[in-house]
């Protein structure tokens, strides 16, 4: 596994913290749900400015982080990282996804 900060301290940085992030989607199922959400998020954008309606938005939060944590309650079983580092997390699901889709990583 890989190393955390003791309790109280938190991942000095964000690449200090990517590695952790990718330990925590271990899952290949869980990484796939992730995937997916993310794209959904990417469709929504588009919807809402091919329709000029901006409450197409509001489904953003609901889409990708329902997709993620459905990823790691029901495969991954563990705590998503947004509860802790939410920040780093949003930019870790972003990198993974563009990681992802250009074939740096497996899907």
């Amino acid at each position: 596994m890989t190393n955390q900060p003791a309790p109280g301290e938190r991942y000095p940085s964000f690449d200090a913290f990517y590695p952790y992030y990718i330990h925590e989607h271990s899952n290949r199922t869980c990484r796939r749900i992730h995937i997916v959400g993310s794209a959904l998020v990417l469709v929504i954008v588009g919807v809402a400015i091919v329709t000029l309606n901006p409450w197409w938005l509001l489904a953003m939060p609901v889409v990708g982080y329902g997709f993620a944590w459905v990823g790691h309650f029901f495969f991954e079983k563990n705590r998503p990282a947004t509860f802790q580092y939410p920040l780093w997390s949003l930019m870790g699901d972003w990198r993974m996804f563009f990681e992802t889709v250009s074939g740096k990583r497996k899907f």
